[in-house]
């Protein structure tokens, strides 16, 4: 897994249909998906709950390119070393969910896995500060986590551009989560962020049957963060 600027779209398979999750994974990656995000909530730190390793494992053989996990989940370390066995390129873990962070993204480099860490909307980017030069992947939360489909909160585009003067030329992705499509992705591609989480914003008025729709609404968002 090379690091580049470029935009990545990372559907969240959340929107995807549940009983075709394989088919799901080979249909976005087909129509144009750079990742794939797997989000994953415990019904303890986010009130929801979703997937386990063993989906991730799963599907794992369905996604050619990066599977993004996405761990919304308190306690986090036990739960590494199962999700980076089950193929997870990328594990964030939330700032909030554990009083050792530090010790967490420690332990998932030490799993082979790119560490990420997220942040909720309430949570300052100074937050990060002191663990830049051990994170590959910071996730701004643009929603409050825990269900898809909300609406975008505006206030955190001025964090993404915090977070792009902190990481300066590190080689660290600026991720953002929740609310993404055509009108939100240009507010925080402007401000500094290169990888985009949207769960319903690309799978509306798709399925496994007729995916195109799916390819349609990336170009769309890729054509909003370009004009």
């Amino acid at each position: 897994m090379s690091f580049d600027r470029s935009l990545k779209i990372a559907p969240s398979i959340l929107s995807a249909d549940f009983a075709n999750f394989g088919k799901e994974c080979e249909a976005i990656e087909a129509q144009g998906a750079d990742w794939v995000h797997v989000d994953v909530m415990d019904g303890h730190f986010v009130p929801n709950i979703t997937f386990g390793p063993a989906t991730c494992a799963a599907i794992r053989p369905h996604i050619k390119g990066v599977m993004d996990v996405h761990l919304m989940i308190a306690p986090v370390d036990p739960y590494i070393e199962a999700f980076a066995k089950a193929g997870a390129d990328v594990i964030t873990a939330h700032v909030e969910a554990g009083p050792h962070i530090h010790r967490t993204l420690q332990a998932i480099r030490a799993a082979g896995a790119k560490a990420g860490v997220a942040l909720n909307p309430g949570t300052p980017a100074s937050a990060v500060e002191y663990l830049l030069d051990m994170v590959d992947l910071v996730c701004v939360m643009t929603v409050n986590p825990g269900f898809g489909g909300q609406k975008f909160i505006h206030s955190q585009v001025e964090k993404v551009r915090q977070l792009r003067q902190m990481i300066g030329e590190r080689p660290i992705h600026i991720e953002i989560d929740g609310g993404v499509d055509p009108t939100t992705a240009p507010l925080v591609v402007e401000a500094g962020a290169d990888v985009l989480v949207a769960g319903s914003a690309v799978f509306r008025g798709g399925s496994v049957t007729d995916p195109t729709p799916y390819g349609d609404n990336m170009r769309a968002i890729r054509s909003a963060c370009s004009s």
